[in-house]
């Protein structure tokens, strides 16, 4: 089959590897009809997530038909039309059943954290889905079966960035009436404005650098946008328009924001996981007693972490993997009520053939590029 592989530091390729096959009772394998790009995918790319080796497939937003089912697999079946959620998650260990399906125990046999499709042995050395096909594994937890009224484009983003985007929100404890400061304009950040929407909170203040992004973001009622490169310092610009800080700040940046001089310095040595800008931002933005809630991914330990700044003014830190299987239900009940229309961050439709060029405009902000998604049949 035809699938997107690592071949190096910012270097992808669609190649020709092995087709997927069952190997435990609860796997299936799946046709895969749409499949997309992740903002963490560039992550991997940028060597920024350790233990990726070269030929991993990559990708872990996928959907499509169900084409083999294990024996022991009752949830879905042949010819059934499923996402796939990001977290490759057991279903019966402690955290699964605790709805931190994240966080399986069982699905990770490399690390202490739970698996992730396509992202390295670090998260499980699992297959990604962008490819023509996919083996799922634990069927029986992870797929859920999608109605033929929705189209891929309306389902697709059940698989990672409408569960994470929504889990940001909640997971904040926003509240109606309140200010919120959403640092990225990316697939996330964007989603995660339109749920702040829906709670109608008191002010919404979309940060990036990217013209275009923000432009998005503006397009939305209401929504105040900041470039950040435009102010010297940011957070302190962000704290006196909000007339002493936030009550949340959604950080859906994470490592990849801009780096300073000696944080590349850092980073290339392994002395940093990446950028922590956004973290330098959210330490000066938020208003005492305020929430910061960290969606976007972070790799190793940080210097010179601002801790200190948040342990005196009371701020509390939120964070982690989303554990998208315990959102997907009831997010999916939004969307077929036509509450939330998850469409409009899609710039580009390509096919997986042209997935060279799809990460190229995606990782470069290319052609305001967004979101892309990919089509392997």
């Amino acid at each position: 089959m035809k699938a997107i592989v690592y071949d190096g530091i910012k270097n992808v390729n669609v190649k020709d590897v092995a087709d997927p096959k069952i190997e435990k009772n609860d796997d299936i394998i799946i046709k895969v009809t749409s499949t997309a790009i992740c903002g963490s995918d560039l992550h991997l790319i940028h060597g920024m997530i350790p233990n990726l080796r070269k030929n991993s497939v990559l990708g872990h937003e996928t959907m499509g038909i169900v084409e083999e089912i294990g024996s022991d697999v009752i949830k879905v079946k042949k010819g059934d039309r499923v996402i796939v959620p990001f977290p490759v998650a057991c279903g019966h260990c402690f955290y699964c059943e605790h709805d931190l399906y994240s966080q399986c125990d069982n699905s990770n046999p490399y690390g202490e954290c739970g698996g992730i499709f396509g992202y390295s042995d670090t998260f499980g050395g699992y297959d990604g889905g962008q490819a023509e096909y996919l083996r799922v594994p634990y069927a029986n937890v992870g797929p859920i079966v999608i109605p033929e009224e929705l189209s891929d484009d309306h389902a697709l983003f059940l698989t990672d960035v409408l569960p994470t985007s929504y889990w940001g929100v909640d997971n904040a404890g926003v509240k109606k009436g309140d200010t919120v400061i959403v640092l990225g304009c990316g697939p996330i950040g964007l989603s995660a404005i339109k749920w702040l929407m829906l709670k109608n909170v008191k002010r919404i203040i979309a940060v990036d650098r990217v013209d275009y992004r923000l432009k998005h973001a503006a397009s939305y009622k209401g929504v105040e946008i900041v470039n950040f490169e435009k102010h010297e310092d940011t957070g302190e610009y962000l704290k006196e328009i909000t007339h002493g800080g936030a009550d949340v700040i959604l950080d859906c940046v994470g490592m990849d924001g801009a780096m300073s001089k000696f944080e590349k310095f850092e980073t290339l040595l392994k002395l940093q996981g990446g950028s922590k800008s956004a973290i330098e931002i959210s330490s000066r933005a938020i208003r005492k007693g305020g929430t910061i809630m960290m969606v976007g991914v972070y790799g190793a330990r940080y210097n010179l972490y601002p801790l200190g700044d948040f342990f005196s003014r009371n701020v509390t830190l939120k964070m982690g993997q989303c554990p998208a299987q315990a959102y997907i239900p009831q997010i999916l009940d939004i969307i077929k009520r036509g509450e939330y229309n998850p469409t409009d961050i899609i710039t580009h439709k390509l096919s997986l053939s042209e997935g060279k060029h799809a990460y190229e405009i995606f990782d470069g902000k290319l052609d305001e590029c967004i979101k892309v998604v990919l089509k392997p049949h």
